[in-house]
């Protein structure tokens, strides 16, 4: 049987401000702050989770706040755009939403779909479109009830240098299936019904800069361990270069740059975010891994202060 991944488990960017990042991506979009840690290669900067109410893998996306970060260039090897799916019905919802919360929106079409685009304080390029796929998320925050709030990702956009070799990684290694091609772009279809649906540019992009407002990788299912182990065999033997095995305490993780310059990961579902805090409490308090806990007072006192908190405009 053909090995395919379900489709997107999380999406990493950077960004300067992590109060901003987190009164926009909790404030505004509605989405639970499910892991407050560090970088485990730079214990000064948080590594902020949010997600759906469990954190669920096709759901979360998270930052690197560094205060001092250059601005990046969104461009060739990176992820462009970042797509969020809502029920149907609540497109106009989140058009109102963000508007009123004065942040400017376009509205497009892509392949049949309407896509609400907008960015993050950092610009971020994010959009919004409704689908009948996916649960609906249980959490809701602020000014988004449940029944409007962000199920997870819809997909991604992904910028490409070369992109007939991303789009043979994304077929014959990933396993995406090619469904069509419209205007600029090529869309790819994963098995799973969040982070399934990947369009790449047909048309070579030049490289982008890496930076504030820009994702640094993007990371794909693995079902577990075992599956993991047989992914990582699998890349290599298609003339990608993987890293070892990484444990990043909530998912293992492999890495590999494939040829468009898109820095792919393959993490695995399991653990997930409540194997070191209470289900019903995550992301209230700084988790760190049992190797940095000595150093806990210390990384603390270098870390700005941070609260998810309810918008003025949603009645705070």
């Amino acid at each position: 049987m053909k090995q395919q991944t379900s489709g997107i488990h999380h999406v990493t960017a950077f960004v300067r401000h992590a109060q901003a990042t987190v009164d926009f991506y909790s404030g505004i979009l509605g989405l639970r702050l499910v892991k407050k840690t560090i970088n485990f290669d730079a214990p000064e900067v948080y590594h902020l989770y949010f997600g759906n109410e469990a954190g669920s893998p096709g759901t979360i996306i998270t930052f690197f706040p560094w205060a001092t970060s250059r601005q990046g260039r969104i461009g060739g090897g990176q992820v462009g755009i970042t797509t969020y799916v809502v029920p149907v019905g609540a497109f106009e919802f989140w058009k109102a939403r963000l508007e009123k919360l004065n942040i400017p929106v376009t509205v497009t079409t892509r392949f049949g779909e309407q896509y609400i685009q907008a960015a993050d304080p950092d610009g971020l390029q994010l959009e919004i479109v409704e689908r009948e796929e996916g649960a609906l998320s249980q959490w809701s925050f602020g000014g988004v009830p449940a029944d409007k709030a962000i199920k997870g990702f819809g997909g991604a956009v992904l910028y490409s240098t070369a992109p007939e070799k991303t789009a043979a990684v994304l077929e014959q290694v990933m396993g995406l299936e090619r469904i069509g091609q419209e205007g600029d772009f090529t869309r790819f279809k994963a098995t799973g019904d969040l982070g399934n649906l990947i369009d790449v540019n047909i048309t070579a992009m030049a490289h982008g800069v890496g930076g504030a407002g820009t994702v640094h990788h993007i990371a794909w299912r693995a079902k577990d361990d075992e599956d993991h182990a047989i992914w990582r065999r699998r890349v290599e033997e298609s003339g990608q270069h993987p890293t070892p095995v990484i444990d990043r305490q909530y998912f293992n993780a492999i890495y590999f740059r494939e040829e468009g310059g898109i820095l792919f990961e393959i993490a695995t579902d399991p653990p997930g975010f409540a194997r070191d805090e209470p289900a019903e409490t995550m992301g209230e308090q700084l988790m760190l891994p049992e190797w940095l806990e000595e150093h806990r007072d210390q990384i603390v006192q270098g870390l700005p202060p941070i609260e998810v908190r309810v918008l003025e405009a949603d009645g705070q």
